[in-house]
């Protein structure tokens, strides 16, 4: 399947807002699930959207910035293996794997944004201290220009004038490697969820993912929406528990009308 140039140009737009939004990280639009499912609406191919954002959203679920730190880029990962997968028609999980490098491109262009954009501090603080408020407005929105502006050129150039040259990529690879980026991106997910339980799980929590697994793993439903249920009743008993309730501390001194 080939991507149009309108097509092209469609996904250039949504890369522009989406890559402001993950810029911004205001609406978190840029969440792969939601950045997959657009691609394959502007496809045409809206099921194909939706496998590749489910897989890659666990792929990245355990990524995300921290400071002046930067994951791989989760929108170019979301749209190139929406975009990969639709035109080479290969599996979302060998997607994943090729799609990856476009990610890590994303990621060093805004690493050397970071680096770059911290000259402009100079003249913002000097804007600040003389009440420039235009000027200063002007140079604190020129960064967030030059992202979303870099964001429509990659994504056109990535999804739309590279289309021919990464279907003839995967088209001369032979059958054992294209498995390998399919066992590979099979794994992502297990190792972005392995990395999100890193930091959030407790081990008062730890019987509850047991539970999860079971029901998950042995007992046959048609769909997940019974898991994810079960997964929210147990959620809200937890909540809803008195003895999880926080002790609220009388009569501190530490604290003044409740700051």
């Amino acid at each position: 399947m080939d991507i149009s140039f309108g097509q092209g140009i469609l996904l250039s737009l949504m890369a522009v807002v989406v890559g402001i939004d993950f810029w911004l990280e205001g609406l978190f639009i840029f969440r792969p699930i939601i950045v997959s499912t657009l691609t394959g609406l502007i496809l045409g191919d809206v099921k194909i959207g939706l496998l590749a954002g489910g897989l890659t959203e666990l792929a990245f679920a355990g990524l995300t910035p921290a400071g002046g730190t930067q994951p791989p880029n989760p929108v170019l990962a979301g749209i190139m293996t929406t975009v990969i997968a639709y035109t080479t028609k290969s599996t979302p999980e060998a997607s994943i794997g090729l799609a990856l490098p476009f990610s890590f491109l994303m990621q060093y262009i805004l690493l050397f944004y970071y680096s770059t954009f911290s000259l402009f501090m100079a003249k913002s603080d000097k804007y600040a201290e003389e009440a420039d408020t235009e000027s200063f407005t002007r140079i604190n929105l020129m960064p967030t220009f030059i992202v979303a502006i870099t964001y429509g050129i990659i994504v056109f150039l990535s999804a739309y004038v590279a289309q021919d040259a990464m279907k003839a990529l995967v088209n001369s690879m032979p059958e054992w490697l294209t498995h390998g980026f399919a066992v590979a991106g099979g794994l992502l997910p297990a190792v972005g969820f392995g990395m999100l339980l890193k930091v959030m799980l407790k081990k008062q929590y730890v019987p509850y993912l047991i539970v999860g697994f079971l029901f998950a793993s042995f007992i046959q439903y048609s769909n997940l929406l019974p898991v994810a249920l079960i997964g929210a009743a147990i959620a809200l008993v937890d909540y809803f528990n008195p003895k999880n309730a926080p002790i609220v501390q009388k009569g501190g001194d530490d604290y003044s009308d409740g700051i």
